[in-house]
């Protein structure tokens, strides 16, 4: 029994020092707490400068003193350091600015929290400067008055048939803007370190190797140089592959590729040069079993430049890879050194006389009149080819109005047709009673040759 009430009495009494010395505690923090109405708390700073448990008098002093001898350190990428002090911006305290109110901020109860953390407070106009001369001092640094390194973004580089990253570039511009920015902050807030790299003062790249679009454009780009296209000219060939298409090939300032307009056009501005026959002299076997050159003329072979170059920007963009003959405005019959084939009209102006052959039988023959040529008239020489074929026409000039049964234009208003006005054809009549430029024939051969002509057909006249 006696033991019982000993632990009892034990447990009583640590039960009451426990009490005595939580009251005490709680004294102490309460009087504490008294104290911190009128101080700042613990580890307390006010746009930089350190008022920890001072009164709002004292705080005063301590931020005079601290812009008397405040200065900024910039700190560039290279390490190298430039600084600014008070005295070269006029720096001082706004007299109309009253700190008071970080002290009514202040709750006194949760002093303790300040032991722990810092408390920090920012008054937006307590410090006041001379812009100018903080303009002055700005452009004086020599951040911004040295040789610049321009930031480059990422880029690609084609090698051995793939495409390599190459990593950004960073350089030194200065932003002068942003520099003047976090500069004019930093002094209000008081900080004495302004980090220009941190502060996002420089001209940065904007992708690097870890930005997420980098990978795409490589992928895009080696997709592009996968495209191959094997172009068919009859028995030759031309292949545009990537030896061709990486030279064309880079990437803008949004890492996008970019295929170039102009080196395209000159790639099919070359395969039109090489493989265009418009115009191009052409060695003729006659009827008359001679041999002879002719110029000029349109018929023949013709790249259409601009939607071929369309044409292979979208192939390219999407990696294809095909064997195709290129976008024709025009075509002829055949490929190689003979493209008239063997369908074709054949008019020797002069012996004026015309031939038609189909599929390398003669069909229709006969006398006609050309152009007359005393009258400027002349009907001229070249391949050309039938734009289309018309029955009972009527054929309009300056000075004339004649109704024809068979129209078969070859040369703009130039072109084949009867003659119902004519009562005889061949010879001599053009010098001195030609056409204004047409192929006059008698109505038997007109007909015989509409019945059997197609559109396209070439028609070769010359001279011998």
């Amino acid at each position: 029994m006696l033991l019982i009430d000993i632990k009892r009495l034990l447990k009583s009494k640590a039960a009451s020092n426990t009490l005595i010395v939580f009251a005490c505690f709680l004294l102490a923090y309460i009087l504490v707490s008294f104290y911190f109405i009128n101080h700042a708390f613990f580890r307390t700073y006010l746009n930089g400068a350190d008022i920890s448990l001072m009164s709002m008098e004292k705080a005063e002093k301590a931020i005079r003193l601290y812009v008397k001898d405040y200065k900024v350190d910039l700190i560039e990428r290279n390490g190298e350091i430039e600084t600014i002090v008070a005295q070269e911006i006029e720096l001082k305290i706004n007299e109309e600015c009253d700190i008071r109110s970080i002290f009514f901020a202040q709750n006194p109860i949760i002093w303790i929290n300040s032991l722990f953390w810092e408390q920090k407070y920012f008054i937006c106009d307590l410090y006041v400067f001379n812009n100018a001369l903080l303009e002055k001092k700005v452009n004086e640094l020599n951040c911004l008055n040295k040789d610049f390194i321009e930031p480059k973004n990422v880029s690609f580089r084609f090698m051995n048939g793939s495409y390599e990253t190459i990593k950004e570039i960073y350089g030194n511009k200065v932003n002068r803007e942003k520099l003047k920015k976090a500069l004019e902050m930093s002094i209000k807030e008081g900080r004495t370190r302004l980090d220009l790299n941190e502060n996002d003062c420089y001209e940065n790249p904007k992708y690097t190797l870890s930005s997420e679009k980098t990978p795409k454009t490589k992928k895009q780009l080696e997709k592009c140089v996968s495209s191959r296209t094997t172009y068919v000219f009859g028995e030759e060939k031309e292949i545009l592959d990537a030896g061709i298409i990486n030279q064309w090939l880079s990437v803008d300032e949004n890492l996008d590729v970019v295929i170039n307009a102009n080196s395209v056009k000159e790639y099919v501005r070359a395969l039109s040069k090489k493989y265009d026959t418009v115009g191009m002299a052409r060695k003729i076997r006659t009827s008359s079993y001679r041999t002879i050159e002719v110029k000029g003329g349109f018929y023949g072979w013709r790249i259409n430049r601009e939607a071929e170059a369309k044409a292979i920007a979208k192939s390219v963009m999407h990696g294809e890879v095909t064997e195709r003959e290129p976008v024709y405005s025009q075509r002829a019959a055949t490929r190689g050194k003979n493209d008239i084939g063997n369908t074709y009209v054949e008019i020797s102006l002069t012996r004026q006389h015309l031939w038609f052959y189909k599929g390398g039988r003669l069909v229709a023959q006969g006398p006609v009149v050309s152009g007359n040529p005393s009258k400027g008239h002349a009907t001229p020489t070249g391949v050309y080819f039938i734009n289309y074929k018309e029955k009972d026409s009527i054929l309009n000039g300056q000075d004339y109005e004649s109704e024809v049964r068979y129209w078969m234009p070859f040369n703009g208003n130039i072109g084949i047709h009867d003659a119902s006005w004519r009562h005889s054809f061949g010879g001599s009549i053009y010098k001195s009673n030609g056409s204004h430029g047409c192929i006059n024939s008698p109505l038997y051969l007109a007909k015989k040759i509409f019945d059997n002509i197609e559109e396209g057909t070439p028609v070769i006249c010359y001279e011998e």
